[in-house]
């Protein structure tokens, strides 16, 4: 639970539309592609420069996809990072309490020994 209150959840939060937003644009644009790939025989009827034409606009689309892709996966990356950080913060923070009650723990006992032999 410690680790869920010291991740940025406002940040996390801010950019959630934008990666929301670029998941659905790469779903839309997939479900386009499979539309157009669904009719051949509109294909068939075009000529070979209106297939060529169509090509490169395909080209250009799957370009622009893969920069939208590459933006959302930094995104990710980015936030993946964030947590990483603050679990080893964690992780060294649980070290440092473990080693600290361990001591009181210790400092407790010697002292209700020295009570007790009095």
């Amino acid at each position: 639970m410690s680790a869920l209150k010291l991740v940025p959840w406002g940040q996390v939060i801010e950019s959630t539309p934008q990666i929301l937003q670029g998941a659905r644009k790469l779903m839309n644009r997939g479900e386009q592609q499979q539309e157009a790939q669904q009719s051949p025989a509109a294909v068939r009827h075009e000529g070979t420069s209106e297939q060529l034409a169509g090509l490169q606009r395909q080209v250009a689309q799957l370009q622009e996809e893969q920069r939208a892709s590459a933006v959302l996966i930094r995104s990710l990356a980015e936030q993946n990072a964030q947590v990483v950080r603050t679990v080893d913060a964690l992780r060294a923070r649980s070290r440092w309490l473990t080693g600290a009650c361990s001591l009181l723990g210790v400092v407790t006992i010697a002292l209700l020994v020295w009570v007790l032999s009095r």
